[in-house]
């Protein structure tokens, strides 16, 4: 997935200058190639070879799924830095600048070391048009190469099979909760799409399933490559902890989970892999390690009194799992004020039935991007999904703004529907 502006209508007849700065090269990014998105490893598979004869000398992991990806990436980079891995993790989309989708050690990615990896990939390339999504994935790669970084942290951009990221053999494998989502790609039901989730995996490596309910074609791929697969519910178990918390069981070993506004599966299925990947680490040491991450966008809490959340939550699984979160904060005379804006190719109508219990005020906004929907198209689909009541307002800002002035102290704000309307509202 990416979060960018507009593609320019012609592309540029020569790619940037040296000294070009971040901003122009992903002008150049945004011209290459022309459409957005072009599954197939065909193309970038010729310049990675051009750029790594051979594989890089790194542990590849990489993680899949349709929600929980950002965490399970987050969670598992801090807990092998904290094992004193030299440690990278490339993600996507990005909220505010492209440099979050590569960090280096758990910093972004400098200008110039981001622009010099632009300068080799295109340098590889030739004549061979690559996406934007894809020349970034390779710049990553070079980038982490140079870095000299020994745990490669991938997150697949859209389903697996076909993506850019995989064009390297995982080492190690995550796939996180699988459900219906771009469904012009991926298919329309769980096992088609869980057959795409599934293209990550490779020949008896070991991987962790986060779903509790895998689709037959993960676990019917997991057998046919051997694949050493860790299932929730069966190789480990969330536990209650008794007072409060929660704890991760895995045979006799137990970790203490730290409170967390983070998807609870997710976070496990990192811990899990960590036992594999730095064994070295006690229980103790883990669950330190987890007390640290932060998510940006993910149940993010930007304010208070009221209190304002931010979720980048955009399809119907996302918004049952964020409506969960939301339903402890329904108190006798405190109210939840919904702010948001959508694309037009996602579930609204689903999204929005998931959130309808929960949320007592809605706020549209419209997305001034690439397939965002307006105000008013938001609201005829909330009249869809039976939400009758709500403002319309033409941006983010404004929404959120309003929301805000007629909120009491203890209300609860949540701005959510894409990686556009929580960047809009984090900008602010």
């Amino acid at each position: 997935m990416n979060l960018k502006g507009n593609k320019s209508a012609t592309a540029p007849a020569s790619s940037p200058a040296a000294g070009a700065s971040v901003d122009e090269w992903l002008q150049f990014l945004e011209a290459i190639h022309p459409t957005e998105i072009d599954l197939g490893l065909d193309r970038v598979l010729v310049v990675l070879r051009r750029l790594f004869p051979r594989k890089p000398n790194a542990r590849i992991i990489t993680v899949a799924g349709t929600n929980g990806k950002g965490t399970t990436v987050a969670t598992l980079e801090r807990i092998l830095l904290a094992a004193g891995r030299r440690t990278g993790a490339y993600t996507s989309p990005h909220l505010q600048r492209y440099n979050e989708r590569v960090r280096l050690e758990g910093l972004d990615i400098d200008d110039a070391a981001l622009v010099g990896a632009f300068e080799k990939v295109e340098a590889a390339r030739g004549n061979i048009s690559l996406t934007y999504f894809e020349f970034g994935t390779l710049a990553a790669f070079v980038a982490f190469s140079e870095a000299g970084v020994q745990d490669w942290i991938l997150e697949v951009g859209l389903g697996g099979r076909l993506d850019a990221v995989n064009v390297l053999d995982a080492d190690y494998a995550i796939i996180t909760a699988i459900d219906i989502d771009h469904i012009g790609f991926l298919g329309d039901n769980r096992e088609v799409i869980g057959f795409e989730k599934a293209g990550i995996l490779r020949p008896g490596i070991t991987a962790v399933c986060a779903d509790p309910q895998p689709p037959e074609s993960v676990l019917q791929q997991a057998s046919a490559q051997k694949v050493d697969l860790r299932l929730t519910g069966r190789d480990y178990q969330f536990q209650p902890r008794s007072g409060d918390g929660v704890d991760l069981v895995m045979g006799d070993s137990v970790i203490a989970l730290p409170d967390t506004p983070l998807p609870i599966q997710s976070v496990g299925a990192a811990a899990v892999l960590a036992r594999e990947l730095a064994p070295e680490m006690s229980g103790v040491q883990l669950s330190d390690a987890l007390k640290s991450v932060r998510v940006p966008g993910r149940f993010e809490q930007i304010g208070s009194d009221p209190a304002v959340f931010l979720d980048v939550g955009h399809n119907p699984h996302a918004a049952q799992w964020l409506a969960g979160k939301l339903a402890q904060y329904r108190q006798s005379g405190r109210l939840v004020r919904g702010v948001y804006g959508a694309l037009a190719d996602k579930d609204t109508v689903g999204v929005l039935t998931a959130m309808a219990d929960v949320v007592d005020a809605w706020y549209f906004a419209g997305l001034d991007v690439p397939r965002g929907l307006s105000a008013g198209e938001v609201q005829q689909r909330a009249l869809d999904a039976g939400v009758m009541d709500g403002d319309q307002f033409v941006t983010v800002a404004e929404a959120l703004a309003a929301a805000r002035a007629q909120a009491a102290p203890a209300d609860v704000i949540v701005v959510f529907g894409s990686f556009y309307t929580v960047a809009e509202a984090r900008a602010l």
